[in-house]
This record gives structure tokens, C-alpha cells and sequence, in this order.
């Protein structure tokens, strides 16, 4: 598959098929954010793989969509500010770093077969409850992982006229 086949396939994913993720594609997952850019290659994040099957009562209270349950795997994306980058003005790439890596997840998982859901509108506290995440460690993203039941849709982007600029504004 090429590059350019693999975006136009990957999707947000809400609809999903209940068998398990193999170990194997798994790691393959996980690798690809091992291998994702940070800045000063400071990889300023730790990834938790949650098994959803057994916990649907508490991951429902991390995010309150019925369809988070169907995946067999949810990773919660997790920075480390304390280990970010920062740039001389003070801004901070632990954000940029985690959705780095998180489209790098996402990719690796569609080129696999497999669907994701990237979450950002989760209950932070009730994931730092349910995680036992230390001080410091805050949860950035949440992304589901498995097999899809549904299927892409047309995707709707605004046109590059609208996002691009050359030399200046």
C-alpha cells in the first residue's frame, strides 16, 4: 500500500468487531509510536494498554460513548511534561510530541487492518483515577484499537487553497 492509499484509508473508527487484536499487531502498534519523532528525541510520553473486556463499567466512566466498549483494546497516550522539550519562549512540545505519536499508532493500525478512534473529550480525572497515574504524568489522548465494523466515509477537508499560504500571510 502506498503512503497516499494508507491516509485516504485511515478513519476515525466507532463501530467495531468484537475479536481480539493478535499479540503480534499489537506491538506493531506499539512500535510505530516507539519510532515516532519527539523534539530533541526526548520522547516525553509512556503508552497504557487497557483490555477493555471485564472493565466496560469503568471505561464507560472515562468516556461516555456506548461504542468505546466494542474495541478489545483501548491505549491511553500519557505525557511527561517534566521530559518535554521546551522551546526557548517557554511553549512546551509535549502535545505535538503525543499527537505524533498517536498518528503514527493510527497509521500503523490502518496499514494493519485495524481501526482506531483517536478521544481527546475523556474524563481526565476518572482516567487518572482508573490509570493510578502518579503526579506529573497527565493522560493526554485515549485511542481505540481493533477491528473495524464499518467502513470509511468520503472524507471532508477544506480545500488547500483554504489551509496554504506561501511567503507569507
Amino acid at each position: 500500500m502506498t503512503f497516499k492509499e494508507l491516509i485516504h484509508q485511515r478513519y476515525s473508527c466507532r463501530a467495531y468487531r468484537p475479536e481480539p487484536v493478535e499479540e503480534d499487531k499489537l506491538m506493531q502498534v506499539l512500535e510505530a509510536a516507539r519510532l515516532a519523532p519527539t523534539a530533541a528525541n526526548r520522547q516525553p510520553f509512556q503508552i497504557i494498554v487497557i483490555h477493555i473486556r471485564g472493565k466496560e463499567q469503568d471505561i464507560q466512566k472515562l468516556y461516555h460513548r456506548d461504542w468505546v466498549l466494542q474495541p478489545p483494546i483501548l491505549l491511553c497516550i500519557c505525557g511527561i511534561e517534566a521530559l518535554a522539550w521546551v522551546r526557548r519562549d517557554g511553549k512546551s512540545y509535549l502535545d505535538a510530541d503525543a499527537a505524533i505519536v498517536v498518528d503514527h499508532m493510527t497509521l500503523e493500525a490502518a496499514e494493519l487492518g485495524l481501526g482506531t478512534c483517536w478521544i481527546a473529550a475523556f474524563d481526565q480525572t476518572a482516567v487518572r483515577d482508573f490509570l493510578h497515574l502518579p503526579d506529573g504524568v497527565e493522560p493526554l489522548f485515549l485511542l481505540t484499537l481493533g477491528y473495524p465494523n464499518d467502513q470509511a466515509g468520503p472524507k471532508a477537508r477544506k480545500p488547500l487553497e483554504q489551509i496554504v499560504r506561501y511567503e507569507h500571510w
